[in-house]
């Protein structure tokens, strides 16, 4: 099941709750009020907890066998320093100025956990984070560090986080973080990430492919 169709089913599930809560809390008689109203309550506020978690899985990616996430390109713009263009699967660029020898490119991603996950959804992930790093551990003790966020500030409640932190029923989260790779002008990567989760850097022209040989 395509991971795209967990939003629709996890909102149809809090539409049908919240008519449920609302029948429950319209009935009458006191002991029998007290009760049904809680659990009209208790019903209603768990269909506004599914209604934020599924408008936050809007902004998760399907995960497939080796999913391409991004390319990432590089211009030198001085010594230890690159202009860094992000290009996403929809086409949109970023430029961030990173520092450095070397870059890594984050990526959160969402499993599901049984029994949503023998319903055949997919996991997700979505961009996070880009940063470089120097070679040298003097210049990375003393020189400036660049790292720069890739999220898009989604809708609703950070389900990866509360994932993280042991508070989903829904979800295991973990970070995928390709290993990092030198910088240089002109070098074209290609990022993509395997069903494993760990995110893998290959080199897409000349000047990347000698980069990674001048590194090894």
């Amino acid at each position: 099941m395509s991971f795209s169709v967990a939003p629709f089913l996890i909102m149809a599930v809090s539409l049908v709750l919240i008519l449920v809560g609302a029948w429950i809390l319209l009935r009458q008689k006191w002991l029998w009020q007290w009760i049904k109203g809680s659990l009209g309550l208790a019903v209603v506020g768990l269909a506004v907890y599914l209604v934020l978690v599924a408008l936050n899985l809007y902004s998760f990616h399907e995960l497939t066998e080796e999913t391409p996430v991004a390319t990432v390109s590089f211009r030198a713009i001085g010594d230890q320093s690159y202009i860094a263009t992000v290009t996403r699967n929809d086409g949109s660029t970023e430029d961030f100025r990173l520092n450095g020898d070397q870059w890594q490119l984050d990526a959160r991603i969402v499993k599901w956990k049984t029994p949503f996950s023998l319903l055949g959804l997919k996991p997700g992930y979505q961009l996070d984070r880009i940063q470089g790093r120097y070679f040298a551990l003097e210049d990375e003790r003393s020189k400036e560090r660049t790292l720069y966020s890739l999220s898009r500030d989604p809708l609703g409640m950070d389900i990866w986080r509360q994932a993280r932190e042991g508070w989903s029923f829904l979800v295991d989260a973990r970070y995928g973080s390709a290993a990092y790779l030198p910088m240089a002008d002109g070098a074209i990567f290609e990022v993509t990430v395997p069903p494993s989760g760990g995110l893998i850097g290959r080199p897409l022209n000349g000047s990347a492919q000698q980069a990674v040989a001048g590194w090894q």
